[in-house]
């Protein structure tokens, strides 16, 4: 899952980075108000996490603009203020949930959880099925019957898309993107090292899928009858 930090305290923010990133996430940190606006419009995030008080535009007009554009995606305001008119103005304004600091982070990765769930995740559950695989997104657990492989970060990301889009074809430029971020500098072939590594998990616990490759298209998850 991808998220969007803007926070224009960088000590603060490479914190947030490295504990986001520590629980799977893939994070994109930028400083002001103006890059928040035109990451966001990028239409890349799963979600963002906005300070209001940010240097060439606050975190209040960043939402009204982006809710304004048709941008959707679940926006938790942080803040120093913690008056009632602060919290009801990013409400009305469209954030999705509002934190004051200081906040404790595991209260930060709840509702950031929670938010995302609320946004229409395709799950009744912690759990993603997928003909004889079971994926835990609570533990990063992959299972088949009594066997069971625990995910590294990515391979758990690139495993909950495969699983949440069955059928679909994932460019290799789309895991990229959600998972690695536009400013990696890692090389497009790390996504067939990261599907070879998953192709040895399924092996492992003995699983019907495997993972196809169409190609110059990309992946997608097939059941063997055999």
């Amino acid at each position: 899952m991808r998220l969007l930090l803007a926070e224009d305290e960088r000590e603060l923010s490479n914190a947030l980075t490295t504990i986001l990133k520590h629980n799977n996430y893939t994070v994109d940190p930028v400083y002001d108000g103006q890059d928040a606006l035109d990451y966001l419009e990028s239409e890349l995030y799963d979600a963002a996490i906005m300070d209001i008080m940010m240097p060439k535009m606050d975190g209040l007009t960043v939402l009204k603009k982006a809710r304004e554009k048709g941008i959707t995606i679940p926006i938790l305001l942080l803040t120093a203020k913690s008056e009632i008119d602060d919290r009801v103005a990013g409400l009305d304004g469209g954030a999705d949930d509002y934190m004051t600091k200081p906040f404790d982070m595991k209260e930060l990765l709840a509702r950031v959880r929670a938010m995302t769930r609320r946004a229409g995740e395709t799950m009744t559950d912690n759990t993603l099925k997928f003909a004889d695989l079971e994926l835990d997104r609570a533990t990063f657990l992959l299972s088949c019957g009594g066997s069971t492989e625990r995910l590294a970060g990515k391979e758990f990301q690139m495993v909950e898309m495969l699983m949440s889009n069955p059928g679909q074809i994932i460019s290799t430029d789309h895991f990229m993107e959600k998972i690695w971020g536009n400013e990696s500098d890692a090389e497009l072939n790390v996504v067939w090292v990261y599907i070879s590594n998953i192709r040895k998990k399924l092996s492992g616990i003995g699983s019907k899928v495997s993972i196809r490759a169409k190609r110059s298209v990309g992946y997608y998850l097939e059941v063997n009858d055999d």
